[in-house]
């Protein structure tokens, strides 16, 4: 019997974006799972809580209608979830040339930490190229129009958030 091809894609998700969306419906059409995996990054203050982020992926997963993802969390050394959950494909989106420069760091760091993991780079749609969290984050804490760029849920998450840091 043929083993299930089973890839994690993981990120802060810290505001999930059309961006983020687009790999994974890619994703989940090439592998038989995806597993979307909110990481809890030491180095990045996050205005969504873990338990918010996996809240309105799992909403927006939903929305999709596809059966073979599963949104998950984690903290700590991504090759350390891998090998817990008996994964060895690790899927990453590109942007934007720079984006490669981070990624290959990464993805070489964890090759050395674990030889049978593999990295998939997936380009992201070009509409969607120059959309980043940290962005969308920024415009909508100062009150400009992020609505082309997550889904409404995700804005009105945001809004809720800042309102609340105003007071």
């Amino acid at each position: 019997m043929k083993s299930k091809k089973i890839a994690v894609y993981p990120g802060t998700f810290d505001p999930v974006t059309y961006g983020h969306i687009d790999i994974i419906k890619r994703a989940a059409n090439i592998f038989d799972k995806l597993i979307v995996s909110v990481a809890k990054n030491v180095h990045k203050a996050p205005v969504l809580s873990v338990d918010e982020r996996v809240e309105l992926l799992n909403e927006i997963v939903a929305s999709l209608g596809v059966e073979n993802i599963e949104i998950d969390s984690f903290d700590g050394l991504l090759v350390d979830y891998l090998k817990n959950k008996n994964v060895k494909l690790i899927i990453r989106g590109l942007r934007v040339v720079t984006d490669f420069d981070y990624e290959f760091a990464y993805a070489s760091m964890n090759q050395k930490l674990c030889p049978e993991i593999e990295t998939v780079f997936l380009m992201t749609n070009e509409k969607y190229s120059f959309i980043s969290s940290t962005l969308i984050k920024e415009v909508a804490m100062l009150g400009g129009d992020v609505s082309g760029y997550a889904p409404e849920i995700v804005i009105n998450k945001l809004k809720k958030k800042f309102k609340e840091v105003k007071k």
